[in-house]
C-alpha cells in the first residue's frame, strides 16, 4: 500500500512550477547518450576477450567449452571444487544442453549427492543450499564488461543456490553474453513493456565474494561462495 503519493507528487510538480502529468509517461531524450554505444561495435568473439579479462580481475575461472563437451567440463569442475553436495535449479536447460544423465543418473550412481529445487519442499531448499558444497545455475543474461551474470529466480529457480553454497558454477551460453548493464536493462524494459511477467528477483552477480576494508586490503570469500567458475558453452 503506497500512502499519500498523490499529495507528494503533487508538491513536487508544484515546486517545479508546472502541473502534474498523469497520462503520458516522458520521452527520455537526453543529448548525450554513452551508455548505448560503450562496447556495442564489439563483435561476439571481441565481447569474449572484454569478459576473458574481465573474469581474470574478478577472480573468477573461465572455460570455454562446446555443447557436446559440455557434460565432461562439468563433471571436471565439479570434480576439482571437491564434489558435492549440490544444489542446482529445476531448469529445463539442463536437458536441453544434455547435462540431464549427468545430472540425475551419474552422480548419483557415484553417491554425489543432488539436490534439485523443488518449490514443493519449501525451506528445505534453503537448507540444503546451505550445507551444499556448489551451487549450478545458468546464466539468462551476461555482462561481459563487468563479467556478471543476470539470473532471474522463479519458483524452481531459487537465489540460494547462486548465494549458499561454498563454491558457484554458472554456465553461461554465449548468446547470452551482451556488452553490458544497459543492454540488460533495456532487456529487462523490453520485457516489461511488451506485458511478460517478469520476476520479482533478479540477481547481479560478480565472480566470488569481495570485501575490502579502509586500507583497502582485498579479501576474497568473506560472504558467499568463495570460489566461482563460469563455464561459457558454444551456442550459437
Amino acid at each position: 500500500m503506497i500512502h499519500n503519493r498523490d499529495s507528494f507528487l503533487d508538491n513536487i510538480a508544484e515546486r517545479l512550477g508546472r502541473s502534474r502529468n498523469t497520462s503520458v509517461k516522458p520521452d527520455g531524450n537526453w543529448a548525450f547518450r554513452p551508455q548505448d554505444k560503450t562496447l556495442t561495435g564489439k563483435t561476439a568473439d571481441e565481447l569474449m576477450e572484454v569478459l576473458r579479462n574481465q573474469c581474470r580481475l574478478i577472480h573468477t575461472e573461465l572455460i570455454e567449452t562446446s555443447s557436446d563437451k559440455l557434460a565432461a567440463v562439468l563433471e571436471s569442475t565439479v570434480n576439482l571444487y571437491g564434489g558435492g553436495p549440490i544444489s542446482l535449479w529445476r531448469d529445463l536447460r539442463f536437458d536441453e544442453f544434455g547435462l540431464g544423465k549427468l545430472v540425475r543418473e551419474t552422480w548419483p550412481a557415484r553417491s554425489v549427492e543432488v539436490n534439485e529445487w523443488d518449490s514443493n519442499r519449501g525451506k528445505e531448499n534453503i537448507a540444503e543450499a546451505e550445507r551444499a558444497n556448489i551451487g549450478i545455475t545458468f546464466s539468462d543474461m551476461t555482462l561481459a564488461e563487468s563479467g556478471t551474470v543476470v539470473l532471474f529466480s522463479s519458483s524452481d529457480k531459487g537465489r540460494s543456490v547462486s548465494l549458499l553454497p561454498h563454491k558457484y558454477i554458472a554456465i553461461i551460453p554465449k548468446s547470452t553474453v551482451v556488452p553490458r548493464m544497459t543492454q540488460a536493462a533495456q532487456e529487462i524494459s523490453r520485457r516489461v513493456q511488451t506485458g511478460e511477467t517478469i520476476p520479482s528477483c533478479i540477481n547481479f552477480i560478480t565472480g566470488p565474494s569481495n570485501s575490502a576494508d579502509i586500507e583497502m586490503n582485498l579479501v576474497v570469500g568473506v560472504h558467499g561462495p568463495v570460489k566461482a567458475a563460469y563455464i561459457i558453452v558454444e551456442d550459437r
